[in-house]
């Protein structure tokens, strides 16, 4: 399996991102010394999609199949691609506030401790429904690690197409969400101009 390796801080300040959005409360002191160099189109096209690739940590196939998938709904296909980054399950958990990070999140279900419906889920890569009931399994939901992660994520707001209910480690997919109620900074315009050229 490929694994991004490069440490979160450098690639949020090559791609101009708040740590905020991986779920980092740290932040760099160091600023990128790119000597008044300008950014042709293509490479403004090119690091949306780079932005978008590292938050929801996607590789480069699956996200062009995410947009082949969006490009075929109704709708207009930046949005939709949005839609199905943000409906991912680990993207879910990291909504919820059952992990730090996207990528404990990816770690945990890929664990087997996340149940869809009553059902063990371990694909991070999963799309929710609006309708599913997502929680960690029973033998996990005593276990030291989620009262650490509730304590870390609690100030964090939960998007009003879920609803979570932290006592009882469950959430429930209200809605697909509209791109007004997702929180990433990407022009996903310039994704689809570099996909359709």
């Amino acid at each position: 399996m490929a694994v991004d390796r490069t440490p979160v801080l450098k690639r949020c300040r090559s791609l101009g991102l708040d740590p905020v959005y991986m779920g980092i409360d740290k932040k760099s002191n160091r600023t990128l010394n790119r000597a008044n160099r300008k950014l042709s189109e293509y490479g403004l096209q090119l690091r949306e999609k780079q932005k978008a690739k590292f938050i929801y940590g996607v590789l480069e196939k699956p996200f062009r199949n995410y947009f082949a998938k969006a490009s075929k709904m109704r709708g207009l296909t930046g949005p939709n691609l949005m839609i199905i980054l943000e409906s991912r399950l680990d993207n879910v958990m990291f909504r919820l506030g059952y992990g730090r990070t996207r990528k404990e999140c990816r770690q945990i279900v890929d664990h087997k401790h996340v149940l869809v419906n009553g059902k063990v889920v371990n694909i991070p890569s999963y799309l929710v429904k609006p309708g599913d009931v997502i929680e960690i399994a029973e033998k996990y939901k005593s276990s030291q690690r989620y009262k650490d992660i509730l304590e870390v994520t609690e100030g964090r707001l939960v998007p009003g197409w879920l609803e979570a209910n932290h006592e009882n480690l469950s959430g429930v997919v209200k809605e697909l969400p509209t791109r007004d109620q997702i929180d990433v900074p990407v022009n996903e315009t310039l994704i689809v101009e570099l996909y359709s050229k």
